[in-house]
């Protein structure tokens, strides 16, 4: 064998290794966003199951009730694609029933409601951080889509090109305790 096939073959392994190598971070890269994307789905989900369980409860007036229940039930309910404005109609029910502190401390004050609060509290709390955690993954993985290799030697397969989700996320300033309780 001739110096220059050798040069020529091993320049070959090494391109072969690079583009394995890129195509194994482009996979772990779908594998967080669908780790992150069932993260996020899970939080979502524990938000609205406690927003109707508190809408339902009776320590809320009837008015706040009907609409926190509704968008809660429309969050759940919502197909993928009209998802996201779903959850963010539910962050602002969540806003207009708990803008002020006396209805959060009316929540805290009624059997349960400490508990209910809480359990609120920290859902609304996880959501953004979810999100964040999705978002994140989903530009990483665009980042290296975007690049040549990985377009003109297909290394994405047929993975779909990832999404980020963007919704209204801002949790009840009164809620969340940074107003005066």
């Amino acid at each position: 064998m001739s110096p220059t096939l050798i040069w020529i073959l091993v320049v070959l392994v090494a391109i072969g290794l690079y583009l394995s190598w890129t195509a194994g971070r482009l996979d772990r890269l779908h594998a967080r966003i669908d780790a992150a994307r069932a993260a996020l789905d899970a939080q979502l989900l524990r938000r609205a199951s406690i927003t109707q369980e508190l809408a339902t409860s009776g320590v809320l007036d009837p008015a706040a009730s009907i609409v926190l229940y509704e968008a809660a039930h429309a969050a759940r309910q919502a197909e993928e694609d009209q998802r996201e404005v779903a959850e963010s109609e539910l962050s602002q029910a969540l806003r207009a029933v708990f803008e002020e502190a006396p209805q959060v401390r009316a929540v805290q004050q009624a059997p349960g409601g400490e508990e209910a609060a809480r359990e609120l509290t920290e859902a609304v709390r996880k959501v953004p951080m979810a999100r964040r955690f999705h978002n994140d993954a989903v530009r990483a993985a665009r980042a290296l889509r975007r690049h040549r290799k990985v377009r003109l030697f297909r290394l994405a397969g047929h993975a779909p090109f990832p999404m980020a989700f963007e919704m209204d996320d801002e949790p009840p300033t009164a809620l969340m305790g940074r107003s005066t309780l």
